[in-house]
């Protein structure tokens, strides 16, 4: 399928045009086409500019744009910027936010920041926010919003729709209302569609859904997430302990955990943060990446050393010294296949205490007969370009220790990493790459220095 890149085409195009505005010097005429913008137009724009023009854009842009812009942007921009503004400002951006974003940016701010801007909000918008923070970070607390609009059971659709036109709007993404007791328990959720096509003097009893899915508040996003996904929702309630309804949760803030979670998985699996700043600060981006270049250095010494032991073999057998990076290559593109479809399992939910057994044991029989069979090709090209079949037959050998082990490894360092409460997507894939280097160059160099001996 081919990929559409009018879009990207688009905003490169928007991005020159900004450019050389700012370098002309034509600030006006770059505020007037920043007005005419989408706020997450102008937030990718932001996100796609060197620091020093992103100052200059951010100060151009319209008080009103603001609490929408910063909705869009990532959290490695979005934190510099708000702690540039002054607290009065931020609260009068962010002003009309749903609570859950409003949430997440005072959650970034200082303390002392983020009393000053409490104290700058209207009582309303003030309760509603420390109502949201009072629910641990990446939990369904954190991500709900508190407009909901709620019904009676014993009411009739005529009453309902005549209260629905008396309000004159709905909140965004609003696909079911709830019907809800006098103690605010939740009893069922009635379709929208419903509403507009049965008839008037239909009580809410008798066309609601009894049988509604609620979400604990205190559920991880990553589960809620999952359970959307599963399930095709558009939205869905909140409710605490008791099945009191407290908020919904919409299908545009489950997309973000979404892509924030595919970001990190695969910006862990370079050892790097997932809100990394491509246009960021050199030295910041610098000193961010050295602490994994400092971890590999350490594993490769590591590897390095199991060489080291076996001088004495690779200094008899020169040959080896050609053909001894091939095993720990093939062993780690091996397991680094089992370890991403493993993560992924684990980010999927797919993976629990149940089946990780299996899940072992199958990705070790993959990782036994991936060896045996490389291992055959591979005896059968070293003894056709060395014509020496004791060579052949060391480094068949230990291709298929190694591949057998990245099987095993790939599957069993994710749910290792997982129990220990270290993310696999940041670390799994140095302790992989430690490990098949470690054993390829121990299994091929050990079992040539044993046929020496001999």
């Amino acid at each position: 399928m081919p990929v559409d890149n009018s879009e990207n085409d688009h905003t490169g195009h928007s991005l020159d045009q900004l450019n050389q505005a700012l370098s002309s010097g034509m600030f006006v005429h770059v505020r007037n086409m920043l007005q005419k913008m989408a706020a997450s137009d102008i937030a990718l724009i932001l996100e796609s500019s060197p620091p020093s023009a992103r100052q200059v854009l951010w100060q151009l842009i319209d008080q009103e744009q603001i609490g929408d812009i910063l909705d869009e942007l990532s959290e490695e921009l979005k934190d510099p910027l708000i702690r540039s503004m002054s607290p009065e400002r931020v609260a009068k951006a962010t002003a009309s936010m749903d609570t859950d974003d409003l949430a997440y940016i005072l959650r970034s701010l200082p303390d002392a920041v983020y009393k000053q801007v409490l104290q700058s909000m209207t009582e309303q918008n003030r309760q509603r926010v420390e109502q949201a923070l009072s629910y641990p970070d990446e939990t369904a607390g954190s991500l709900m919003n508190t407009d909901t609009v709620t019904l009676r059971p014993d009411v009739n659709i005529d009453v309902v729709l005549r209260y629905l036109r008396q309000r004159g709007n709905l909140p965004d993404t609003t696909d079911t209302l709830y019907v809800v007791d006098k103690q605010d328990k939740v009893l069922g959720g009635v379709r929208l569609a419903d509403l507009l096509t049965c008839a008037p003097s239909t009580t809410i009893r008798n066309i609601m859904d009894p049988d509604i899915q609620s979400i604990p508040v205190s559920m991880s996003d990553s589960e809620v997430a999952q359970k959307f996904e599963r399930n095709d929702w558009v939205s869905a309630p909140v409710v605490d302990s008791d099945g009191k309804l407290l908020g919904r949760i919409t299908i545009d803030d489950v997309v973000d955990v979404i892509r924030e979670d595919a970001e990190h998985s695969m910006m862990g699996m370079a050892g790097m943060d997932d809100d990394e700043d491509t246009f960021g600060p050199v030295l910041k981006s610098t000193l961010r990446r050295s602490l994994w270049l400092t971890i590999n250095l350490f594993a490769a010494l590591l590897a390095s050393s199991v060489s080291n032991m076996f001088e004495g073999t690779i200094e008899q057998f020169a040959t080896i010294a050609i053909l001894m990076t091939i095993v720990p290559s093939m062993g780690g593109v091996a397991g680094n296949q089992t370890l991403a479809l493993v993560i992924r399992g684990i980010a999927l939910g797919h993976i629990g205490q149940s089946n990780a057994r299996w899940l072992i044991g199958k990705e070790l029989s993959i990782g036994f007969l991936n060896g045996l069979m490389w291992s055959i090709l591979v005896f059968i090209a070293v003894l056709l370009w060395k014509d020496n079949m004791a060579l052949a037959g060391l480094i068949g050998s230990a291709m298929l220790i190694n591949m057998t082990v990245a099987g095993l490894a790939g599957a069993s360092i994710p749910l290792i990493l997982k129990r220990l409460k270290i993310d696999p997507a940041l670390a799994g894939g140095m302790v992989l790459t430690t490990v098949t280097d470690v054993v390829g160059l121990f299994a091929f160099l050990g079992l040539a220095t044993l046929y020496l001996m001999h």
